[in-house]
């Protein structure tokens, strides 16, 4: 028996593990879906469940995000603000970390080969042309392995294919437009740094423009701006903790502070899945 947390973050059962599987099949319960086996204390996303992680290998076909024009872009953010969402930090952090220990070796793995290239780009002084495409491929390996999709390591490079310009467009833009913010007044910085936390993902995600990306984003994050400065000041300490452990366990900290982001743009952009109904 299984208990699970529903969209509106409720929790549901107990129901039996053949229930389960079908509302997986029905999409009323997916990858990241919260799930308690009986007798356990512990909360884990169903793709980390050896008794389910099947039925999303098997059933989850190749990621082929969709097109987003800008005009399907403003209409999006316009309904995200009309619905309203809201940021929980800790069940973020708390999801990352399942997550993270679900599948440490390759997620760090992977992590810390993508956070050497990046660094090593940076001190050739090419980060302005590489950062964008390798952190949106970074990105992209993350978001597969959110939903439970099989994700491989040539994932991690796939900004590179999929979306190399707007990517790079993305980062290059923000990083200028940041800096002269930060140069001339330092709070319209540290807004817009927070306010474009979602460009890369949402190119990489959605297929979508660079311009618009950071629209979006900042008209998005905008509406819970200081609940996501707490989130950028809590994953920043976090990542102070990873440095002073030998500077090695920034190599969790990293992903586990990048994964966290992503669950809260799930939370936000992704098309809510059905709420089951509570058992009887």
């Amino acid at each position: 028996m299984y208990k699970i947390i529903g969209a509106d973050q409720k929790e549901y059962g107990p129901i039996s593990a053949e229930q389960l599987r079908q509302w997986i099949a029905q999409g009323r319960a997916n990858a990241s879906t919260m799930a308690q086996p009986e007798g356990s204390a512990e909360w884990k996303p169903l793709n980390a469940l050896p008794e389910f992680a099947a039925s999303f290998i098997r059933n989850v076909p190749p990621s082929t995000p969709p097109i987003v024009s800008a005009v399907d872009a403003e209409k999006l953010a316009n309904e995200i603000l009309a619905r309203d969402y809201n940021l929980d930090i800790g069940r973020c952090l708390e999801r990352a970390w399942t997550l993270l220990k679900a599948d440490f070796w390759p997620i760090i793995g992977v992590s810390a080969l993508l956070l050497l290239v990046i660094g090593a780009s940076n001190a050739a002084y090419i980060g302005l042309v590489l950062n964008g495409p390798l952190l949106g491929g970074l990105y992209w390996y993350y978001f597969k392995k959110i939903r439970g999709e099989r994700a491989e390591v040539s994932d991690a490079f796939a900004g590179f294919t999929l979306a190399f310009l707007q990517l790079f467009l993305g980062s290059l833009v923000s990083s200028l437009l940041m800096g002269v913010g930060f140069i001339f007044c330092i709070l319209p910085g540290i807004y817009l740094a927070i306010a474009w936390q979602f460009t890369l993902p949402l190119v990489i995600d959605k297929r979508i423009d660079f311009w618009p990306a950071m629209e979006l984003s900042r008209k998005v994050i905008s509406k819970h701006w200081w609940s996501f400065l707490g989130f950028a000041i809590v994953m920043g300490l976090v990542n102070v903790i990873g440095v002073l452990a030998c500077c090695v366990g920034v190599f969790v900290t990293a992903p586990l502070t990048m994964i966290a982001l992503l669950y809260a743009y799930e939370d936000i952009f992704r098309a809510p899945v059905a709420t089951p109904a509570p058992t009887v």
